[in-house]
């Protein structure tokens, strides 16, 4: 590549969304493969096997999901507990269908942003809406 070639945001957070839509059309269940060691990873340290992670990202299991150029963010709950998960697009491994194991495994980015620039810092829990109980109860 030279040098006066204009330089392409990356790719990966396109492949996500398309493999994720391309999941959901098809009724499957998306799954992330997430490694949990890359800086700026949020989620439940408990999930976490040998450095890696599976997400479900199913419409039915998250709430507020956000497939980003920046990252993937959503609520979820991990053993009855609603938790805010936080993951860098670039700590996702493979996105996949978990009824078939078709997907992909995320190519790494040729050309992603600038060695200077900073990765987006997580948002603060305290500043997250989902974060605070929900007020809903149970009716009998």
């Amino acid at each position: 590549m030279s040098e006066d070639a204009p330089r392409m945001t990356s790719h990966r957070p396109y492949l996500l969304r398309a493999l994720y839509e391309w999941i959901a059309d098809n009724g499957m269940t998306a799954h992330l493969l997430v490694d949990a060691t890359h800086a700026g990873v949020q989620v439940p340290p408990s999930a976490v096997k040998e450095g890696k992670v599976v997400l479900n990202i199913a419409a039915r299991a998250v709430a507020g999901l956000e497939l980003g150029n920046e990252a993937v963010s959503f609520t979820a709950r991990f053993g009855g507990v609603s938790q805010q998960v936080w993951v860098p697009v670039a700590a996702v491994l493979a996105i996949y269908a978990r009824e078939t194991g078709q997907g992909m495994a995320l190519p790494e980015d040729v050309g992603g942003p600038a060695p200077d620039d900073e990765p987006p810092s997580p948002p603060s829990p305290e500043d997250d809406p989902a974060a605070k109980r929900a007020h809903l109860r149970v009716v009998k």
